[in-house]
């Protein structure tokens, strides 16, 4: 029964960690309503400025992650002005072209500054598991499953109590409208993205905490998309349920399933469960429901 347990708890944090990156999805889905293909990238971006800042430079911790986020922050507002500022109002599919494209020029970009190299990343938590009766869990997985859980908490209460938070949601709906109502459309994207990256930053130090760092790392996008699919890519507090429930799925699946088969099934099997439930519901668990008016 504990063993159980144990691969139920440590699964539910790493869809925790799942969750923290499929924020970055919601945010910029939420104010563009465009789908970001270059996540991954993002949080890869992300990984590589901690490093540049903590092992290249040798900036203690204490600095060089507040730095990270400063950068992290500023590149999101470089995107933004550079490729969708002027997309206000053009076709979610233009859109979604130019996301495809950001993917491919992030990972020439990471390539041409840093190398195709294997890097060592900082050890930001500490390494020592947890240990709660025969219960082990990583201590960066624990520490993330916290940091994620009031993160996003702290993001939906702005998304849904604050007014720049339903300016962002007004911006969501339409931007004609929105812009018709006096609400900066490019104000808002802008914010998304800055947001975007800030969270993929964060995820990126929790994911990468003690390990290797290479461009390989965006992997963790494709892991976060069915947590983001599952959720309906409009709810945050959802991200956190839907990442609980992918995690948990896929941990006992990689346990159990994969001695069995002889395969990675666990990676797939999340795959599934996300297309029979979106068979069931395209919208996923949280989305809006959309009510027209004739």
């Amino acid at each position: 029964m504990s063993e159980v347990l144990n691969y139920m708890i440590n699964g539910a944090l790493v869809g925790l960690l799942y969750s923290l990156v499929a924020m970055g999805f919601v945010v910029i889905y939420r104010a563009s309503k465009v789908f970001n293909f270059a996540q991954g990238e993002l949080v890869v971006f992300g990984g590589f400025l901690v490093w540049w800042m903590v092992v290249s430079l040798g900036l203690p911790l204490w600095i060089g992650l507040p730095l990270a986020f400063v950068l992290a922050a500023l590149f999101g507002l470089l995107i933004e002005r550079i490729f969708f500022s002027r997309l206000v109002g053009e076709s979610v599919f233009a859109m979604v072209m130019v996301t495809i494209g950001l993917l491919i020029l992030m990972r020439g970009l990471i390539l041409l500054l840093f190398g195709p190299q294997v890097r060592p990343f900082p050890i930001i938590f500490p390494l020592q598991p947890v240990i709660i009766g025969d219960i082990l869990i990583p201590r960066a997985l624990l520490i993330g499953g916290i940091i994620t859980t009031v993160v996003g908490f702290a993001l939906s209460w702005f998304f849904n109590k604050t007014r720049p938070g339903l300016k962002l949601t007004a911006v969501a709906e339409d931007h004609q409208v929105a812009i018709s109502m006096g609400i900066s459309v490019k104000r808002s994207v802008a914010f998304a993205w800055v947001l975007g990256s800030v969270l993929s930053t964060l995820g990126a130090i929790i994911y990468l905490s003690g390990k290797s760092l290479s461009f390989l790392a965006s992997e963790i996008g494709i892991a976060a998309l069915p947590v983001a699919l599952l959720a309906g890519f409009e709810s945050i507090a959802g991200v956190l349920l839907a990442g609980i429930i992918v995690g948990t799925i896929q941990g006992l699946v990689t346990a159990y399933l994969d001695p069995v088969v002889g395969g990675s099934v666990g990676m797939v099997f999340p795959m599934i469960v996300m297309l029979l439930i979106l068979f069931i519901r395209p919208t996923g668990m949280f989305g809006w429901k959309t009510v027209e008016r004739v």
